[in-house]
């Protein structure tokens, strides 16, 4: 066992194991062989200072009223309170404490362990018609009580939502469910893309593509525009569909969510769609010259002359 890898904690209990008094094997030895460093055996921990547990004790006091905060804030906390502290020190304390400020972390999308690895073959300026690349991803639908979870696959030429699913689970099967009742229309892509969640990277999920011959592209660092499409549908449906309900449970927010996106599909106009909807643009496909160029919202410009096309059928 390497000896820098123990913590303090690991090294103390694997001391009490060291017998002093055991006539074939040294001190040495036995530390050699346990793993924890000969000067453990002579550490004595020193006592805490009074000082410093009444300020561990405003901490914990602190910090059930405001689970978010960091260190920067406590030592705000403290100075207003007459605590004159580091940031240091606090960030010391609040470790010892096992204390965490909750807050989301920059890396939402947890990458699998694939057997085999796809890079990425999506340009969003070389996309010049519809089912020729389809854009998945999960996003997650909070009702009154747990989490739901919302899985989609979009064109991105149209931007119409193919299909949908919703679950209280987010596994493999629910990616899985969703791609198979897209491809049960008849139509399927010639290109699928999708980040590197562990969900889209499983052995299930790549399998069930090759097996509809499909093309696979992942995301990879530095490719955050690749799903801006399906990044802004989430945004429409959370600001329209479900911020201004409460869910009670799973069977209200399905009905919803299906009333909202087939509005969404079948009857609301896009002014970049030359006020038609994502039904008629999908269904009255004609081949373009050229992809409407993008915006930041996802937004697109139509060019003169240039028919545009979306089909998604929204189940």
């Amino acid at each position: 066992m390497d000896q820098k890898s123990l913590s303090c904690s690991d090294a103390c209990e694997l001391c009490k194991l060291v017998d002093h008094d055991q006539p074939e094997l040294s001190v040495c030895r036995q530390c050699l062989l346990l793993g924890p460093p000969r000067s453990t055996l002579h550490h004595r921990p020193i006592q805490v200072r009074e000082s410093t547990l009444w300020i561990m004790a405003r901490i914990d006091a602190l910090y059930p009223e405001d689970s978010c905060s960091g260190s920067r804030r406590i030592v705000e906390f403290l100075a207003r309170e007459g605590i004159p502290i580091s940031r240091n020190r606090v960030r010391d304390r609040v470790r010892r404490m096992g204390l965490r400020a909750i807050y989301q972390t920059l890396r939402t999308t947890i990458p699998g362990d694939p057997s085999e690895h796809f890079p990425c073959l999506l340009d969003l300026r070389l996309v010049t018609a519809v089912d020729q690349v389809w854009a998945t991803d999960i996003t997650c639908i909070p009702p009154n009580k747990g989490f739901l979870y919302l899985v989609a696959i979009v064109d991105l030429f149209s931007r119409n939502v193919i299909n949908w699913k919703l679950s209280n689970s987010m596994d493999t099967e629910l990616c899985i469910q969703a791609l198979e009742m897209a491809v049960k229309g008849g139509r399927k892509p010639g290109l699928l893309h999708s980040d590197l969640g562990c969900k889209f990277t499983s052995a299930e999920f790549v399998g069930r593509l090759k097996g509809e011959g499909i093309k696979i592209s992942w995301s990879g660092r530095k490719r955050c525009y690749d799903n801006i499409l399906v990044q802004r549908l989430w945004i429409i449906v959370k600001h329209k569909g479900v911020h201004l309900h409460a869910y009670s449970d799973g069977w209200e927010a399905v009905i919803i969510l299906a009333r909202f996106l087939w509005r969404y599909c079948h009857v609301r106009p896009h002014s970049s769609l030359v006020c038609r909807t994502l039904r008629e643009v999908y269904t009255e496909y004609e081949p373009c010259s050229s992809r409407p160029e993008l915006t930041i919202s996802g937004a697109g410009t139509l060019q003169k002359n240039s028919p545009t096309s979306l089909q998604a059928t929204s189940s």
